[in-house]
């Protein structure tokens, strides 16, 4: 469906020409009606799917068509949460591409960094939308330096991360500071039992748009599968980078320090990168992404809880260095690449260790990732199973045990041999000795 198509106003219809939309993506198309009908929704649909458009331009468009006597003086009408501080900027980036075409403000606070700067923004000017963690949020409100009891529209982004995190009591607390009568959204990428509670407590009979399931994936991604050992992923990493046609990279991997240790082999071989992770500073994050975007660093080695939020035009290849320990993470992070309609490539390497997550991310997405030849660094053993590798081991012990028995026995009898050949002289001189002593 094409935005045209979309009950929406014609300041958003130009904001939305100035930004190249043009298709409607199935949560835009889906959630915007019920949206601008006043409906709670409960949206789930995964990375990439334009779910930020989908609730931010009902939330502008009923803010812009109040009476005037309600816009000012302004007041926070609009409260979007968000489980990280590179989601929540990246909410408050799309509202501010279309806040100028409708004259409302908006902001975003998160932790991190000294509240400061963000106090002074919310008392400057006021502000129509705030989008904020809830850590921080919580913390202002606390100070008496928020005033959230206008508020009319409410949206929970990312919940099930949100869940992930452990902010299920700090959203509970949340809920008491706003008022009861508003519009509640809740969107998620994956719906687990334990959320299932908190769909209860925070909405309201609500509409359900469901455009995502565990076999999907973006149809635009190609997908590729390299078996590597793991002492060699760097290395096939490395030579892979080699290719000019791998523009810039998002690099996957499970903990904190894989990403440091792995950012600086790659900077050692002369690749410009940057790692972010939870460990990083604030201030060290957003100048990592910064460089990113502004294409003056190749790669971003990047944990899934860091990189939840990240959203970079022309991303050309996303790579799974480690595989997901959730196989759901998999699509989070291919996600991250074929956005807004362009062609991406994603890119996973699995070693002998992470042979049953990569069952698991293929039963995930319903389908087999195709397999890439690897004649730089190929896998030694992947095929030999399990039982077969023990029944070796085990051949190989016993043989080990014959071999020392024998070595053993072998010994034993050179000391005895020894012994023969030193002892019978002495025994015969003292025979005679004593025949002549007699």
């Amino acid at each position: 469906m094409k935005f045209k198509e979309l009950k929406l106003i014609e300041p958003l219809q130009m904001a939305i020409e100035k930004l190249n939309y043009t298709e409607a993506t199935p949560i835009q198309e889906q959630a915007i009606p019920l949206l601008l009908e006043g409906r709670d929704l409960l949206g789930c649909a995964k990375t990439g799917t334009g779910k930020t458009a989908a609730f931010a331009l009902p939330i502008l468009q009923k803010l812009y068509l109040r009476d005037e006597s309600e816009k000012y003086p302004r007041t926070i009408k609009a409260l979007i949460l968000a489980p990280t501080r590179e989601l929540a900027m990246q909410i408050d980036e799309t509202f501010q591409s279309m806040n100028s075409f409708v004259n409302l403000k908006s902001t975003v606070i998160f932790g991190g960094v000294r509240q400061g700067s963000q106090v002074t923004k919310i008392e400057r000017g006021g502000i129509d939308v705030l989008i904020a963690t809830p850590g921080r949020l919580s913390d202002l409100y606390k100070q008496g330096l928020l005033d959230l009891s206008h508020i009319e529209y409410f949206v929970l982004d990312e919940a099930d991360r949100m869940l992930d995190m452990g902010f299920i009591n700090d959203i509970r607390r949340i809920m008491k500071y706003i008022p009861k009568q508003r519009q509640t959204m809740l969107f998620s990428a994956t719906l687990p039992k334990e959320i299932q509670h908190l769909i209860d407590e925070i909405l309201n009979n609500p509409e359900k748009v469901m455009v995502s399931s565990g076999q999907m994936t973006v149809e635009r991604i190609q997908q590729s599968l390299y078996y590597v050992d793991k002492a060699n992923k760097a290395k096939l990493l490395i030579k892979l980078l080699e290719n000019p046609q791998i523009y810039n990279a998002i690099v996957f991997v499970r903990t904190k320090r894989n990403a440091n240790t792995l950012c600086k082999k790659l900077q050692r071989a002369g690749i410009e990168a940057e790692a972010i992770h939870g460990d990083k500073s604030q201030n060290a994050r957003v100048r990592a992404l910064n460089r990113f975007k502004e294409d003056k660093v190749r790669v971003l080695v990047a944990t899934d809880i860091a990189a939840r939020g990240i959203d970079v035009d022309h991303l050309t290849h996303v790579v799974n260095f480690d595989l997901p320990e959730q196989a759901e993470n998999y699509v989070h992070r291919i996600g991250r690449t074929a956005r807004a309609g362009a062609d991406g490539t994603a890119i996973t390497f699995c070693c002998f260790q992470e042979k049953s997550d990569l069952s698991e991310v293929e039963k995930f997405i319903g389908e087999k990732i195709p397999v890439i030849e690897n004649p730089y660094y190929p896998m030694e053993d992947f095929s030999v199973p399990v039982k077969k590798v023990t029944s070796q081991m085990k051949k190989s012990n016993q043989t080990s045990k014959k071999n020392n028995q024998k070595q053993k026995n072998q010994n034993t009898q050179k000391i005895i041999q020894k012994q023969k050949h030193s002892q019978p002289k002495q025994k015969k001189r003292s025979f005679h000795q004593n025949k002549k002593t007699v």
